[in-house]
């Protein structure tokens, strides 16, 4: 006389469980791509920003920085240029679109002559949106 224990299992021995395995390995994969291309997303010009108590507006989907540094130096994204040759930079960075919007952020030390001076040009090379970048107040709610 024989017993039998599983009475789920068919009489060809097939089980009609879902595998999550697979769904596991595909989930850590992604996992481990996503923790690698987020820190190379972000700019790494180190800038000391000013404060601001605007409310903070949402990002797009693909930043573009154009960045000046205490010693003046120019960088669109991660890449040095200047003043002679911003807008040939910017029109390449943009392919050309001049509606795309450009996060313009200066260190706090820059002087007002020099922040004129690359908004001047931004704007003789036809990029009027400009968004200017500034560092959130502690005290905002």
């Amino acid at each position: 006389m024989a017993m039998h224990l599983n009475e789920d299992v068919d009489t060809d021995g097939e089980m009609h469980d879902i595998n999550v395995t697979p769904f596991i390995d595909v989930m850590l994969v992604l996992l481990i791509i996503f923790m690698v291309a987020a820190p190379l997303a972000t700019v790494d010009i180190r800038v000391d920003l000013p404060n601001s108590t605007a409310a903070p507006q949402p990002r797009p989907d693909k930043p573009l920085y154009l960045s000046v540094k205490a010693d003046k130096q120019l960088f669109i994204g991660d890449r040095t240029v200047t003043i002679a040759t911003l807008s040939q930079t910017l029109d390449e960075q943009t392919q050309g679109n001049k509606d795309t919007p450009i996060f313009f952020q200066a260190d706090k030390s820059v002087d007002y002559a020099t922040l004129m001076s690359v908004m001047d040009n931004l704007r003789k090379a036809g990029y009027f949106k400009v968004g200017l970048v500034g560092l959130e107040s502690p005290g905002q709610g």
